[in-house]
């Protein structure tokens, strides 16, 4: 068989990579307030701990010892604002004649408009996927908006976000097309609770009926609380025990090249990132948002003798995430060595470098 066939069947094959642990969680059992448990974790640590997902979160459960109230680091905030299940913010809105009024959180389409509805109504939802005609998938199933979330993420990837008129259009037609119901529920939800380090994560564990905002100038502090590890909203005058987190994602600010950056990382950490899954693109885009420079260096590297785009770790670029334009036509091998960055503004979208260009970049612990 030709060598180079091989190699190429060999990286396919390879495109199944588990995804490793960002995140380890840190169990501190010394009672203090919310301010102060901040103050010890991003002295010692990152930050208090924010969670993900519920792999994140059973990871959580597992750091921590008999006790059952802890301090998280989701905090209220005042300003009650719209995003997106997938942690992107919510730039561009298409509510019919009306809506929102202010009193629900939770967002359906109908008609190709948004309506706002208590979440805890049950509708069907569509999910977005790794489906490569339409990147959509409609589960004719009636879910309030938590579960359907909940669902998306443990089949697919998440609720479908609507970025612009135009994927508002295609979300219509898919279904307009499926002969679906009319009402569906999407990834957009509005709350006015914050993560300690300033991350996108939309992950909520709440307990039932909470947060009831039952005296909002006191409840401002999260607690997990019941067996379950389901979350409370309490006075973050505590004192009760905490948890910690350490990111194996650490963004340095210094501008050097992608060799430069990539010697950095491997002196001082691991090694530059790779981004094997929507997942860990969110926690890069957590990072990048922090960055000074346009773009940050990700351990992404074009193999000019067979055309394609690898990471560090040997990987083949199965998860896509290019900018248009970028990673999918023939580099130019001739003038210089192309390298893959993410920017860290607009979609946070991966974008092909010269290597001799200097940016921030991201090293990864693991």
């Amino acid at each position: 068989m030709d060598q180079t066939l091989y190699l190429i069947l060999l990286l396919i094959a390879l495109c199944s990579v588990s995804e490793c642990v960002q995140r380890q969680y840190h169990f501190i059992n010394v009672t203090k307030t919310w301010t102060e448990a901040q103050r010890f974790c991003r002295e010692n640590y990152t930050d208090l701990a924010t969670v993900d997902n519920m792999n994140d979160m059973n990871e959580l459960k597992k750091s921590v010892e008999s006790v059952q109230a802890i301090w998280i680091g989701l905090k209220r905030t005042s300003v009650d604002k719209w995003q997106w299940s997938s942690g992107e913010p919510a730039l561009y809105l298409n509510w019919r004649p009306g809506p929102p009024d202010g009193r629900d959180e939770c967002a359906f389409m109908r008609n190709g408009q948004w309506n706002d509805w208590s979440c805890s109504n049950s509708l069907t939802f569509s999910c977005s996927s790794s489906n490569m005609n339409t990147g959509l998938v409609f589960v004719n199933q009636t879910k309030n908006w938590r579960d359907a979330q909940s669902y998306c993420r443990q089949n697919h990837i998440d609720l479908v976000s609507v970025r612009n008129q135009n994927e508002n259009q295609q979300i219509q037609k898919f279904i307009n097309d499926s002969h679906i119901s009319n009402d569906v529920w999407i990834g957009l939800f509005r709350d006015s609770w914050q993560w300690s380090d300033q991350s996108n994560s939309s992950f909520r564990y709440w307990a039932p009926i909470r947060p009831n905002n039952g005296n909002f100038t006191v409840q401002q502090c999260t607690v997990q609380l019941n067996v379950l590890g389901q979350w409370y909203d309490g006075s973050c005058d505590g004192p009760f025990p905490f948890v910690c987190h350490e990111d194996k994602l650490i963004l340095i600010k210094e501008t050097l090249t992608w060799p430069e950056a990539l010697r950095y990382c491997r002196q001082n950490y691991t090694d530059l990132v790779s981004v094997h899954s929507d997942k860990m693109q969110r926690r890069v885009m957590n990072v990048v948002k922090r960055a000074s420079t346009e773009a940050v260096w990700l351990g992404l590297h074009n193999y000019c003798q067979m055309n394609m785009w690898l990471w560090l770790s040997g990987e083949m670029v199965c998860y896509q995430n290019w900018a248009p334009g970028n990673g999918t036509t023939p580099e130019n091998c001739s003038l210089t060595k192309r390298k893959g960055a993410v920017q860290s503004g607009g979609d946070q979208r991966w974008i092909s470098l010269p290597e001799t260009h200097k940016l921030n970049f991201i090293c990864s612990r693991s």
